[in-house]
């Protein structure tokens, strides 16, 4: 008689090429942000009583909010078969599967840090339980299982 497994199953693996990214705080913060600029915008025009340059100032900082916003929603974590590309706020790291030993989301961490191989650990931005706490932990698990599968495939 087979062994009883306790727990529920593993699911597979997703199929590769796969992207992570936290999609509903993308949308709040891309939304806000051109609302936001809209709005800012729409007050320099119609503001009989500023000149232009300080019309000028009211688009600059709007597009200045924007772009802060949509730097913000810039992280993900792309998934192929030679191995993950991790996109932060301002960086940009590639890695082979045999780099990745381990992926890590523990309750209380805003993000997925992966333990590297060279005995580093690299936040991964693009899977965060923010507002989306469950999406987060199937994606955190969906790429823990891609890091074990392909990390058979290094030994």
């Amino acid at each position: 008689m087979p062994p009883l497994r306790s727990g529920p199953p593993v699911p597979q693996p997703p199929a590769l090429p796969v992207t992570f990214r936290p999609t509903a705080t993308r949308v709040v913060l891309l939304s806000v942000g051109a609302l936001a600029f809209a709005v800012i915008t729409w007050i320099a025009v119609t503001l009989d009583s500023l000149n232009p340059g300080e019309r000028t100032s009211f688009v600059f900082t709007a597009a200045l909010f924007l772009g802060v916003l949509v730097l913000l929603s810039r992280p993900r974590v792309s998934a192929d078969a030679s191995g993950v590309t991790v996109v932060n706020l301002t960086s940009r790291r590639r890695l082979e599967w045999a780099e990745i030993i381990r992926v890590n989301l523990r309750p209380g961490d805003p993000w997925v840090y992966l333990d590297l191989s060279d005995g580093t650990s690299l936040p991964a931005m693009g899977i965060q339980p923010g507002m989306a706490r469950q999406r987060a932990i199937a994606d955190a698990r969906a790429l823990r299982g891609l890091v074990e599968e392909r990390g058979t495939e290094r030994a």
